[in-house]
């Protein structure tokens, strides 16, 4: 998520990201994605109604709650980013009941291991950083963004195996979150290197990523989507295998 202290110098691209933010709420409940995509949904309303909130503790002068609502919004964002990317998988995996059992239990060992990644951090003090907290944020969203990217990009390795069409909702989800969050890693990297002195080209680096998230999100909701022909079946013959043989493991 964005947040207001990344446009202290930039007031028109966050204009422009509340506009993007609004536009793409609208068309999700025009286009009722929330039925199909109820995580990526609450994702993309709960941004906009935190980028609201942060736009009016900031110009508002309410300094004394600022810093709680940064941080509200950055953690829930970072946990709704990966919720999104879970429902990608679930998605792909429907007509797989053991490899979505498989994918939901990797998910939910991978939060509790960020979890316990970022209690270990924050009794320490790495890389100069004076707020124990924000230590241990930034290094557990980067592990998460590694996490994120390496997964988004098994999804469109493996698009034909998943019968993933380009033209495909799921497919300009999974897109856009790319993107960002490819920026985000290289951003948080650059932090971790370079401390607060990198903020101003990390800030335009994130505000450009984020803004052409949103644009590929509402090109691709507004666009008919593509359903998997069935041409392209065959090409799933791989995850059937899979499935089967996460199957027999299960109840061996």
């Amino acid at each position: 998520m964005l947040n207001a202290h990344m446009f202290r110098s930039l007031p028109l691209p966050w204009v422009a990201t509340l506009i993007l933010q609004s536009a793409l709420a609208g068309v999700l409940l025009a286009k009722r994605l929330w039925s199909r995509f109820p995580l990526f949904s609450c994702y993309c309303l709960l941004n906009f109604i935190l980028g609201v909130a942060l736009f009016a503790v900031f110009n508002f002068g309410l300094r004394h709650l600022y810093f709680q609502a940064y941080w509200l919004n950055e953690g829930l964002g970072l946990l709704l980013g990966f919720a999104v990317l879970y429902e990608i998988f679930r998605h792909l995996f429907t007509p797989y009941p053991a490899l979505r059992r498989l994918a939901r239990q990797i998910f939910q060992g991978a939060v509790a291991l960020l979890a316990v990644l970022g209690c270990i951090v924050a009794y320490a003090q790495p890389w100069g950083e004076s707020n124990h907290l924000q230590a241990s944020f930034i290094v557990v969203e980067q592990a998460t963004r590694i996490l994120e990217v390496g997964l988004l990009l098994s999804v469109f390795l493996f698009a034909s195996a998943f019968g993933l069409h380009w033209r495909q909702y799921v497919f300009g989800i999974a897109l856009g979150l790319g993107v960002f969050a490819a920026v985000e890693l290289v951003a948080v990297t650059m932090r971790l290197q370079f401390g607060i002195t990198a903020n101003p080209i990390i800030n335009i680096c994130r505000s450009v990523s984020y803004n052409s998230s949103l644009l590929i999100w509402i090109g691709y909701i507004l666009a008919p989507d593509l359903a998997t022909s069935p041409a392209e079946m065959p090409k799933r013959a791989q995850l059937e295998q899979w499935n089967r043989a996460v199957m027999e493991l299960i109840y061996q």
